[in-house]
C-alpha cells in the first residue's frame, strides 16, 4: 500500500518588493514568455506544490490582477496576502507569508512551505520537484532543505512547519532565511544540472 502524503504542501511565492533596480515591481515585470508572477506560481504548481500562497506589496492590486487575469490560475488553490511592511525588505515577505500559512484554517494538516522569488522566471518545475524528493520521510515538519548551485545557496528552498515560527522570529530587514538555514544545517539539494538558479536583474525593458 502507498504511503499517504503528508499533508498539502504550500508554494509561497514572494512578489513584494518595489525593483527599485529594474524601475518597477518585480511582480509587475513580463518578457516573452508571460509575466513573471503567473509563471512563478505556475512552475510551483507544477513541481509539485498544491497551494500557492502568493506575498505582494507594491502596487499589490496591480500585481493581484495580472493574477485574476490568467486563465490557467482560475478556480486553482492560489491565495494572496499583502505585506502590509513591505518597504522593509525581504524579511517582511516572508514573515507575512508564512504567518498566512500558519494561521490558515484549511492548510492546517500542510507540514512544508516551498519558498521560491518572483525575480526567478526561469526557475524549472524541475527544480521545485527535486526539492521535494524523498517521500512522506523527508517532507516532515522537520524539514529543512536549500537548493544550492555548485555550492551556492539558491531557490527553492523548502521549510517545515516546526521552522516557521522560530524562521519569522529572526527575520529582519532586506534578509532571508539564509543565516537560519546555515545555522540549523538544512540540507543541501544541489540544482545545477537543472538550471543556473540566479534571479534576473537589470531594467524592465
Amino acid at each position: 500500500m502507498a504511503l499517504a502524503r503528508p499533508g498539502p504542501i504550500v508554494g509561497l511565492l514572494l512578489a513584494a518588493g518595489a525593483g527599485s533596480r529594474r524601475g518597477g515591481p518585480k511582480a509587475l515585470a513580463a518578457d516573452e514568455h508571460g509575466p513573471w508572477l503567473t509563471r512563478g506560481v505556475a512552475n510551483l504548481m507544477a513541481g509539485g506544490c498544491d497551494r500557492v500562497v502568493v506575498v505582494l506589496g507594491a502596487e499589490a492590486d496591480d500585481a493581484a490582477a495580472v493574477l485574476a487575469a490568467d486563465p490557467r490560475l482560475l478556480g486553482s488553490a492560489v491565495g494572496v496576502v499583502v505585506a502590509d511592511d513591505w518597504a522593509t525588505g525581504l524579511s517582511a515577505s516572508l514573515r507575512a507569508g508564512l504567518g498566512a500559512i500558519d494561521s490558515d484554517p484549511d492548510l492546517q494538516e500542510a507540514r512544508v512551505a516551498v519558498v521560491s522569488l518572483v525575480d526567478y522566471p526561469t526557475l524549472p518545475a524541475s527544480a521545485v520537484a527535486r526539492s521535494l524528493s524523498g517521500g512522506p520521510a523527508a517532507l516532515g515538519v522537520d524539514a529543512l532543505r536549500q537548493s544550492v548551485f555548485g555550492g551556492r545557496p539558491g531557490h527553492p528552498v523548502v521549510v517545515g512547519r516546526a521552522h516557521w515560527r522560530d524562521l519569522a522570529s529572526t527575520l529582519e530587514g532586506d534578509r532571508g532565511a539564509g543565516r537560519y538555514l546555515r545555522e540549523h544545517g538544512a540540507e543541501r539539494i544541489d540544482c545545477l544540472d537543472l538550471w543556473d538558479g540566479r534571479d534576473v536583474d537589470g531594467p524592465i525593458g
